[in-house]
């Protein structure tokens, strides 16, 4: 479903009453009338009625490194979570160039930034288009990050800012990111995030975080809004790699484009900018081939320190410090030729915790660690309020059987994690 703009009610059917003439039976056919061309408009768009880009914060401009932006802020003032998607267009000289995000959930009432550049726009009078935006309804609660409104919350002459934010949940949250919109004295300069990377941070710890806007923005910095700290945003690209298309996501304060792999499919090329006058970060995430790779990482042909390192789902990661206001070709090799197998939904790992508990191999609670998993990284959802701290997780025992199944592949993924969310909401498994 396409959002439109709320004023479309009332540039509709302004002549719709004049062929109504007067006496009782008209006035009710009149009534009746009023009352269908109402619900026909109205009712379609209530579902998401309250999730939409904010007008003077969606803006354009060119960066320090001459490449076409487009800043942009969602808010949700819906009672559900959603999960955006925004479709931009610009028209330079006579062809017109769309870009897509795929945004992190957005829960109610609060709001999210979002960049996209245009590496292809070369005019310099490019029109930008409104963007579209659709949207999924889905269940996720705020990310437990805070950012303190204290006196550390500074924004200093040049523009920048600097400030905390804190975990306040019960679990620790990886590479969290905080987003922000700048304003000028008369309209929105940028969209940015922090410019360090923050590995991770745990229940009630507290980090610091800064942010600058793009060197090409001169004009005077009065204020930042719509603090949205995420904890999953990462960008995706994809490249062809020996005749398909291999997908990967980047985590970065730098940007990156053009992403091509050799012939052989065994280096993937890129070219990169990072516009900020201090060092900032990439961290590249890579699904395995063999799950045996060794990269290497250059940039202009020079080796650079970087860290090779797998999750927890078995994905590779190769991060890397970027340099003050630098560019250039990175390259990255050490892949396998040909593409990743099908993912599964569920971890090896936790099939195998399982399968040793389903045998008394492991403890009840070495095997709920997994499930929590599953919970955590909602691949099965029930609400917070459902679950319970850790010193409470309880498991009956006949649920071994079906573990062992699972992990024999006797019963699907599916219809085990259908299994476990039931039994979690009914609260016969207690995590």
């Amino acid at each position: 479903m396409k959002i439109k703009d709320h004023h479309y009610l009332k540039e509709h059917h302004p002549n719709l009453m004049t062929s109504i003439h007067s006496g009782l039976l008209k006035s009710q056919i009149q009534l009746l009338i009023i009352i269908f061309v109402f619900s026909t408009l109205i009712i379609p768009q209530l579902a998401f009625a309250e999730v939409f880009i904010v007008p003077h914060e969606y803006v354009g401009y060119f960066d320090s490194n001459g490449i076409y932006t487009v800043v942009g802020n969602i808010k949700n003032e819906n009672e559900f979570a959603v999960i955006p998607t925004i479709s931009v267009s610009v028209i330079d000289y006579s062809k017109t160039f769309s870009k897509t995000i795929h945004h992190v959930p957005l829960t109610p009432g609060e709001q999210i930034p979002f960049k996209i550049k245009f590496p292809e726009v070369l005019g310099n009078t490019p029109i930008l288009m409104p963007a579209e935006l659709t949207l999924e309804k889905t269940k996720k609660d705020a990310t437990p990050i805070k950012v303190l409104y204290d006196k550390t919350l500074i924004k200093f002459k040049d523009g920048h800012l600097t400030g905390r934010i804190q975990n306040t949940g019960n679990s620790t949250i990886f590479f969290p990111k905080v987003y922000a919109v700048i304003h000028g004295y008369e309209k929105v300069l940028d969209v940015v995030q922090n410019i360090e990377l923050i590995n991770k941070i745990d229940p009630g710890e507290i980090v610091n975080f800064s942010m600058y806007r793009d060197p090409s923005i001169t004009d005077e910095v009065s204020f930042y809004s719509c603090f949205a700290p995420v904890d999953t945003t990462v960008i995706p690209i994809t490249a062809k790699k020996n005749g398909g298309d291999f997908d990967f996501r980047y985590d970065s304060g730098a940007w990156y484009s053009a992403p091509k792999f050799n012939e052989e499919g065994t280096i993937l090329t890129m070219r990169g900018y990072n516009s900020y006058p201090l060092e900032t970060y990439a961290n590249f995430e890579f699904q395995p081939i063999s799950g045996k790779e060794k990269f290497n990482v250059t940039l202009n042909d020079k080796p650079i320190k970087f860290i090779q390192s797998e999750d927890e789902i078995g994905f590779w990661h190769v991060a890397f410090i970027v340099e003050p206001t630098s560019q250039g070709i990175l390259k990255i090799s050490g892949f396998e030729k040909g593409l990743p197998p099908e993912t599964p939904k569920v971890p090896q790992w936790i099939k195998t915790n399982a399968n040793w508990w389903s045998t008394n191999k492991i403890s009840d609670s070495e095997f709920l660690k997994g499930i929590r998993f599953l919970f955590d990284k909602a691949i099965v959802f029930v609400p917070a309020k459902d679950l319970s701290p850790e010193s409470n997780w309880k498991v009956p025992s006949w649920i071994k059987t079906t573990a062992g199944w699972w992990s024999e592949e006797k019963i699907s993924d599916d219809d085990f994690l259908n299994l476990i969310e039931n039994l979690v909401k009914r609260k016969i498994i207690i995590i």
